[in-house]
This record gives C-alpha cells, sequence and structure tokens, in this order.
C-alpha cells in the first residue's frame, strides 16, 4: 500500500451525503470508504466550511445541521489543513500561475501542504497535473468504465 495522501475537493465530500446524486452518491460513497480505510484521506477547513453550507442549504434534501456537523466532526480523524496568511499569498501564486480560481489555488495549496500527491475532484480537468499534484476525477466517465 501506498502511503501517499489523496485530498479530497468538496464535491466529493457533498455528492457522498447528497442522496440525489445517483451514481456520483454511489461513487463518491465508494471513494471514501476507500481513503479511511486506507488512512490515505485528507482534506482542509476550507473543504468542510464548503461542505457544510453546501448540504445544509444547497443541495434538494438538505442535512440538518446537527447531521452536518457530526459528518464534519468524523473528519478530524484525518490530516486537516488549516490555512494560514503564508497559504494566501501561496494561493495567489498558484492563482496567477496556473489561471485557476482564487478558491482552487487554496485548495491546492492545502493539498500540498497536506503532503498531498493526488487532489480528488470534478472541478478540474481529469489527469491535469499542477506543479507535482495530480487531479483525478472520480467521476469521469473512463473512471465509471472500469
Amino acid at each position: 500500500m501506498s502511503d501517499d495522501r489523496i485530498f479530497v475537493d468538496t464535491n466529493v465530500l457533498v455528492y457522498a451525503y447528497d442522496t440525489d446524486a445517483g451514481e456520483k452518491h454511489q461513487t463518491a460513497g465508494t471513494v471514501l470508504m476507500n481513503l479511511w480505510e486506507s488512512q490515505r484521506g485528507a482534506i482542509s477547513t476550507q473543504v468542510l466550511q464548503e461542505f457544510y453550507v453546501t448540504v445544509t442549504r444547497k443541495v434538494p434534501k438538505p442535512l440538518a445541521r446537527r447531521a452536518a456537523r457530526e459528518v464534519v466532526d468524523t473528519y478530524r480523524a484525518w490530516p486537516v489543513h488549516q490555512p494560514a496568511v503564508d497559504d494566501v499569498i501561496a494561493a495567489s501564486e498558484v492563482e496567477e500561475r496556473y489561471q485557476l480560481s482564487f478558491w482552487d489555488a487554496l485548495l491546492i495549496v492545502s493539498a500540498r501542504r497536506s503532503d498531498a500527491r493526488t487532489v480528488l475532484s470534478e472541478d478540474f480537468q481529469d489527469g491535469r497535473r499542477i506543479g507535482e499534484l495530480v487531479i483525478s476525477n472520480p467521476f469521469a466517465p473512463s473512471k465509471r468504465e472500469r
């Protein structure tokens, strides 16, 4: 088993709890279960904040706030990156260099600070490299056909 960390973006976490997400719900659930079993998952406070807001306000069947808080609490078992001032500066540089939104750049910085080698997200091009990080979209058609 590889010790490489895998950083999880908000959309993967949201789909795991959004029962209306169909096949993405199933895929995300499996992905997260595998990360729990392998102990390779990593996340950031940014992702947890976005998750909370999305699942309590933006999905068709929102989670109760208490249930969402309980989910967030479970992720304290993972490495959780808490962006600091240096990370904001680094994200502004990543944003400029790779032409990303600031929030995506901050996610990339958090993944790097978590010693991740892979970022699971549907928000970037599957297979894209950003520095040494590789983006993997677990919902890409090529991944579903395996």
